[in-house]
């Protein structure tokens, strides 16, 4: 089939300079959820229409894959698949999704499909309590669909009508081609309808079908900024109800946003306003303490990452103890069992197992052995302001509070460095490190104090 998702939209009501059809759900453009529903039905032409934001739009979405037709001015749904036109097969049907309407799933879109075949008209349609706004279908009196008539332009007696079309339809194509070109836009907006097109199909004898999406939901659009987070609740809904019935344990599955893609093992327990960015891996028995934010990231089995915790491009090893308020930065590798604790930052380096950095420290471009531990108020000094440095930490090696480690430096095995040491070069192995003035008392010293104004 071709697919031919319509996006031309300015989206006043969004008050936003950003292209309506790019305004995110759960992290990703309203348009890439269309975008990758449509690739699931591996059509044979893949058309965006666009028109306002039209570069933006395509800068952002684009790919192989896709074709783009533009819509310069924007004179109604009809108008802009006529843009489209000429990249599509005559060959195979037509199927016509809206870029602003994410939630649409492929098994609904399968069975439209199936339903209307090569040769019928085929219409999504739901039932809805309160249809204002929405076009209706009319049916004849055998209950065969007839037409569809807009909010503005139906009657009283139309207004009633509770199943509306959610303007996803499938079309034979040169049928859709010849149905376009006889178009009017003598209607209450002045806008070619690509829903006029089913009186015409009713007035040729094409077969007209429907189908029905599994939930409301998948035919609702984005129309402002209220509309927009009432899907967004939706949709990280769905996702909460996923991981549930997969064993997930959620504390609260209402304040929990997932903006990308999770995977969780067994045992696995998510507190409170958590929030999973991009591609993110929790093994079986981790825990997620309340307020975390993790992106692109692989949680170990047994981890425990306890709240307010930023983790980024980081990978966590089992039965690890992570935070609270730690900082993982991307490049981070952490082995076994090993503790990250408050106030600590990591950044591109690899920690083995069992070692520790308990508090009120950072460590960047390190490498770091097992069974080390890095003592309160460590940093690795790795930047000189043009160039970066790498530190290496032998096993074994333990770091008093209050050092700094100007790279590149290597600490050996087994080494200890004092508190309060600047360590400038190598630390041998197994003997003990210091650097430190030496401490003295001024008898003669006093106070100064402050003088009476």
């Amino acid at each position: 089939m071709n697919i031919v998702i319509l996006a031309a939209g300015m989206g006043k009501r969004m008050h936003s300079a950003l292209p309506k059809v790019l305004h995110p759900l759960a992290g990703k453009p309203l348009l890439a959820h269309v975008i990758d529903t449509a690739r699931t039905l591996e059509p044979a032409a893949l058309v965006v229409v666009v028109g306002h934001g039209a570069e933006q739009v395509r800068a952002t979405v684009g790919g192989a894959d896709i074709a783009f037709a533009e819509q310069a001015q924007q004179l109604g749904t009809g108008h802009a698949v006529m843009q489209a036109l000429p990249l599509l097969d005559d060959a195979v049907p037509t199927l016509v999704l809206y870029g602003d309407v994410p939630l649409t799933t492929p098994a609904t879109l399968q069975r439209l499909v199936a339903s209307a075949g090569p040769a019928r008209l085929g219409i999504l349609t739901v039932e809805m309590d309160d249809p204002t706004g929405y076009g209706r279908i009319v049916r004849d009196a055998a209950g065969r669909i007839a037409r569809i008539v807009e909010q503005k332009d139906a009657t009283e007696t139309q207004r009633q009508i509770r199943e509306i079309n959610t303007g996803i339809m499938v079309c034979p194509t040169a049928l859709l081609r010849k149905w376009l070109q006889a178009l009017r836009n003598d209607n209450a907006q002045g806008e070619y309808y690509l829903t006029d097109i089913v009186e015409q199909a009713a007035a040729e004898h094409v077969e007209i079908v429907s189908a029905h999406p599994d939930q409301l939901c998948e035919t609702l659009g984005v129309n402002s900024k209220t509309q927009l987070a009432e899907l967004e609740r939706i949709h990280q809904r769905d996702l909460a109800a996923r991981l549930l019935e997969n064993g997930v344990t959620l504390l609260d599955p209402a304040r929990l946003d997932v903006r990308g893609h999770l995977a969780c093992g067994r045992d696995v327990i998510i507190d409170v306003n958590c929030i999973f960015e991009g591609h993110v891996a929790i093994g079986d028995g981790a825990r997620i303490g309340a307020n975390c934010v993790i992106r692109d990231a692989v949680i170990g089995a047994g981890a425990h990452v306890l709240p307010f915790c930023h983790i980024d491009q980081a990978t966590v090893g089992p039965d690890s103890r992570i935070g609270p308020y730690a900082r993982l930065r991307p490049g981070t590798t952490l082995g076994e069992d090993v503790h990250i604790g408050n106030f600590v930052e990591v950044k591109n380096s690899q920690i083995a197992a069992h070692s520790k950095a308990n508090h009120l420290a950072y460590v960047g471009d390190a490498t770091v052995g097992e069974r080390v531990n890095i003592g309160a108020g460590t940093i690795t000094c790795n930047y000189d302001g043009a160039n970066k440095f790498r530190t290496i930490i032998e096993d074994d090696a333990f770091i008093g509070s209050d050092t700094q480690l100007v790279a590149p430096v290597t600490v050996g095995r087994g080494a200890t460095l004092g508190a309060g040491t600047t360590l400038t070069k190598n630390a041998p192995p197994d003997r003990l490190t210091v650097s430190r003035a030496r401490q003295v008392t001024i008898e003669s010293w006093t106070r100064p104090v402050k003088k009476p104004k």
